[in-house]
């Protein structure tokens, strides 16, 4: 399990320096068509960095009712 958190946390990270670079590219972009494409791949990117967040916080719940269901057993 620590192996698939450890992954998790380097996907995070690659798509938060995407994020950045798409933010650079969407600063640099000349026409709207480049501008609306960048704006649509940062948003994807935010999505999944979002996405990956809220997979931890489901991890870290279960593993709290996981404790309280043991401590309810004893």
């Amino acid at each position: 399990m620590a192996k698939s958190f450890i992954h998790d946390k380097d996907r995070q990270k690659d798509f938060e320096i995407m994020a950045s670079k798409l933010n650079s590219l969407e600063v640099s972009a000349t026409d709207n068509f480049q501008k609306s494409l960048v704006a649509v791949l940062k948003i994807l990117a935010e999505t999944q960095i979002h996405s990956l967040n809220e997979f931890e916080h489901l991890k870290k719940a279960i593993d709290l009712l996981t404790l309280q269901i043991f401590k309810a057993e004893r």
